[in-house]
This record gives C-alpha cells, sequence and structure tokens, in this order.
C-alpha cells in the first residue's frame, strides 16, 4: 500500500522553498567535498546511512541498501544533473535535449493525486506510485524542473569555494551569492584572502628590501 505524504514537488512542502536545500539539491550534493579543503571528501550515494537519511527527510520510498546497479544509475544521473545545472547557472538556455534527457527520466516515476483534509482546509497531494530507486530519480528531475519552471537557471549557483562546489539556489535580490553559507565558506574565504594578501604584502616587502641592499653594494 502506498502510504500518503507531503508531495515533495511542491513548494508548501518546504516553507523556505527558495533556500539552497531542496530536494533535487540534496541528491545532487550527496558528492560531498570536505569546504575546509580537508580528506573528508566522499560519495554518500553508496552509504546506507545516507540512503536512509535522504529517504526519510523528502518521505519518498526506496529498497535500502540500494543496489549495485542502482547506485551506478543514481551517479550518472546525479553528475549529468550537476553538470546540465553549472550550464544553466553559466546562462547556457536549456536544449531540446536537455529536455526531452528530464522528461525521460519524470516518464518513468508515476504518481496519483489525492484530496486531504487538512487544518485550513483541503489539499492535493502527489502521491508516488512506485518504491524504488527510479522513482527517487524522477521526484528528484521534477522537483529540478520546477526550479527552472518557477524560479531562474541563472539562480543557479557552485559555491566559489574551489573546496566545496556545493550547488545552491541564489535567492537573494541582488544575484550575487557567491557562497553556499556565509558563515562557513564565506568566512573561510575571507581568511584565505587576508592571509593571501599578507603573503604577498610580505614579500614585496622582502623584495623592495633586497632592491635597496643591493644598491648599497
Amino acid at each position: 500500500m502506498v502510504s500518503i505524504v507531503q508531495n515533495p514537488l511542491s513548494k508548501h512542502f518546504c516553507p523556505f522553498w527558495y533556500l539552497m536545500d531542496r530536494l533535487w539539491t540534496d541528491f545532487v550534493n550527496s558528492d560531498y567535498n570536505d569546504w575546509r579543503g580537508g580528506e573528508r571528501s566522499e560519495d554518500r550515494i553508496g552509504k546506507v546511512s545516507w540512503q536512509q537519511q535522504f529517504l526519510d527527510r523528502w518521505q519518498l520510498r526506496a529498497p535500502i541498501p540500494a543496489s549495485t546497479e542502482d547506485e551506478v544509475i543514481m551517479r550518472r544521473f546525479r553528475d549529468d544533473l550537476h553538470s546540465l545545472a553549472i550550464r544553466l547557472s553559466a546562462g547556457t538556455p536549456l536544449t531540446d535535449k536537455e529536455k526531452a534527457w528530464l522528461n525521460g527520466i519524470m516518464q518513468v516515476g508515476g504518481v496519483i493525486r489525492q484530496l486531504i483534509s487538512k487544518e485550513k482546509g483541503l489539499e492535493v497531494i502527489h502521491v508516488p506510485i512506485h518504491s524504488h530507486w527510479t522513482q527517487v530519480m524522477a521526484e528528484v528531475a521534477a522537483d529540478f524542473t520546477i526550479t527552472l519552471v518557477e524560479g531562474e537557471g541563472k539562480r543557479i549557483r557552485s559555491c566559489e569555494n574551489p573546496d566545496c562546489r556545493w550547488i545552491f539556489y541564489d535567492a537573494t535580490r541582488s544575484r550575487t551569492q557567491k557562497y553556499c553559507d556565509d558563515k562557513m565558506c564565506g568566512n573561510l574565504m575571507k581568511v584565505r584572502r587576508y592571509r593571501a594578501q599578507r603573503k604577498l604584502d610580505s614579500n614585496q616587502l622582502i623584495a623592495k628590501s633586497n632592491r635597496k641592499e643591493s644598491k648599497l653594494e
């Protein structure tokens, strides 16, 4: 029996729907990079703990652990979706081939609509028919397309911390958000720039001192 779940494709599923953490960004960011530049980077798709947390968070269902074949397919889909997000963030328009690819992913994930009662009235929800990872990828693709339809592809960002590369949606009016988190990656990059400038200034002082010494000899 298919359980009734909140529609993961609806804006109402998350009250901060345009923040960086969406269904599709959560999936794409499963290829975790240590934002501090350490060695803690890992591909989380193959981790049972990540699979369970991902399904629980977005109220989806699929076999755990995922099969080796499913993991291979999910990694390929994730990498292709990541590349598409980066291209769109650079202002590249969505091509007919890319639309067909997204439609193909979504087509294999069936949903039914159900009318339920809520505290504030009635609501129509989408309930996934299948309980497998192909359905999960269809939901991810659908959430990505909603970002494009109701948002803007150019607002998709890859964190400018080269050790992070986290994908997020820039919801600022100025469209100038550079980092996935100003307090983490933003502050880290400020410290790096500060240290780099101090090193440059120090090197310049040493070079200037050396020139003066050479003139006196």
